[in-house]
This record gives C-alpha cells, structure tokens and sequence, in this order.
C-alpha cells in the first residue's frame, strides 16, 4: 500500500532484540482507574500480498503472525510497567505524558516476494482514558467490544473525536531511514486524506510529510511519536524531539485510520484497542 525505498537486499539486521516487558505477567499498570480489561484470544492474521503490488509496495502490507499475550489488563496505579510486543520483544510503557495509556500493540510487517518476512516497525495505540470514558459512555456504554467493533457510527465518531491519542512507532528494521518513512506517508496519509476528504490535499499532505526531513537518522529502536493534541493538532517527535505539528482534523482522522480504521495495518491491535475501550466505558 505505500511505497518504501529499500536497499537492494532485505536480509534482517542480526542485532540483539531489545528487552522484554519489565513485567512477569501479562499485565501492566498505568494510573488513574483501577479496572481489569478481559481482552479474548484472537487469531493470527494470514499473511498475504497483491500481486499488482511494486516490491516496495509491500513492505507496509499489514499482516502480522504473532498474537498479543494479554489474558488480561490490570489498570492501577503505577507507570513503570511496559509491555513488549511479542514477534519483536520490543517494549512500550504502559503510559506516556500525562494521561495517556496503552490500549493496544501491533506489528508492521513486510513479505518480500514471499520467500521472507521483514518486521518494519513495532506500534503502541495511546489513548487518554477519560476522553475514551467519556465519548463512549454518553452513547455507548450498553455495547459490547463486539457490537462497538461493527458500529460504524461509533467509529465515526471515535475517529473525528478530539480525543488525546498517540500513535508511537519502534522501528525495527535496521536499514529503514527517514526518506522511506516519508515516502510512505506521502502515498499512505494521501490515500486516506483523499477518502475523507473527498479532494486531493496536496498542501496538507505536504505539510506533514515534510516534517520528515533527511537529516534525521532513525536506526533500529528509534521511536516516532504521532500524537493528536486538543484542538486536532497532530504534533510529530522523533526519538523525544518535537519537529513539528499539524492543526488538521482531516489530517488527525487520516492518522488514526491507519491503525484502528476498518482496514488498519494490524486487525489484531485493532481489535485489542476496541476491547479496551469498551472495558473502559463499562467501569466509568
């Protein structure tokens, strides 16, 4: 779906993998509510390709053959747990800022002429509580993560909402570098700005895109940080340094579509995250 510039050769850097969750259980605190989010087994998703696709099409394609550990999810009063995701073992702390908290994790990966798997980038969907509690308990409470997941009028508003959220990204692919992350949000955002958008939104589209400037290096374990402020200002940070926003709730809803939308690049983190928020909204 987007288009990578890769180095010719696709071998997996041999680098040791970054440690595990700090916990010894499936579980991991963060602060605010105490409550226990049962989140259902939920199967592996078949990897698979368009042939119509370019090689450096692929490396986005969103298909991911680990399943998340967690039985359940304890939310208490402590920020010095994480959780890793479990293909890659890269960890994401339960929270980040202020108020936001981990809701889901996933992995994106690449099939290279299906003969190999690349694992681009680890992710972790941040979300602000009791933005969550409160957009879902003024209309959907009674739901179940089920019926929240086919409710397409929740969804809607879930995208449009200005809700705190960050979408944190781990890069694992050691040769990844920012001029392919560029390009990849330059077709990916794009496509996603014209289906909500209706038109092509070239300045828009170039006013996020060019906050990924060449001189930023991001070797394997770098972190990018999308976040969507109040007032729908999605604010870019690599490696902890802000490079710039972007006051744009089409550009936000375009964001946020990637990873929880109805054709996100992992189903599974997807589902997770909407399981957390419907747990959420029933202990208000």
């Amino acid at each position: 779906m987007v288009s990578f510039r890769f180095p010719l050769s696709f071998s997996q850097p041999s680098l040791p993998k970054p440690p595990r969750a700090t916990s010894s259980s499936s579980r991991f605190s963060v602060s605010a509510v105490a409550v226990t989010l049962t989140v259902g087994a939920v199967a592996a998703v078949a990897a698979s390709r368009n042939p119509r696709h370019s090689i450096l099409d692929w490396v986005f394609s969103s298909h991911r053959s680990s399943l998340l550990p967690w039985g359940s999810m304890t939310l208490a009063d402590s920020s010095s747990e994480s959780v890793a995701e479990p293909k890659t073992g890269f960890s994401f702390p339960a929270t980040i800022g202020e108020s936001r908290r981990l809701l889901g994790v996933g992995l994106r990966k690449k099939s290279v002429l299906g003969l190999k798997n690349i694992d681009v980038y680890a992710f972790g969907i941040y979300a602000d509580c009791d933005d969550v509690k409160k957009l879902v308990g003024e209309k959907y409470s009674s739901l179940a993560a089920s019926e929240l997941r086919g409710n397409n009028a929740f969804m809607d508003q879930l995208m449009e909402a200005d809700i705190k959220m960050t979408i944190r990204l781990q890069i694992v692919y050691g040769k990844l570098n920012i001029r392919s992350v560029r390009n990849a949000f330059q077709e990916s955002v794009g496509n996603r700005l014209k289906k909500f958008g209706g038109v092509d939104n070239d300045e828009l589209l170039q006013s996020f895109t060019g906050l990924f400037k060449d001189e930023y290096k991001i070797p394997r374990s770098s972190i990018i940080d999308l976040t969507q402020e109040p007032g729908h200002v999605l604010s870019v940070a690599i490696e902890g340094n802000h490079v710039g926003s972007v006051k744009s709730k089409l550009l936000c809803r375009s964001i946020l579509d990637l990873y929880i939308g109805e054709e996100p690049f992992d189903k599974n983190a997807r589902e997770d995250f909407l399981d957390n928020v419907a747990s959420l909204a029933a202990h208000k």
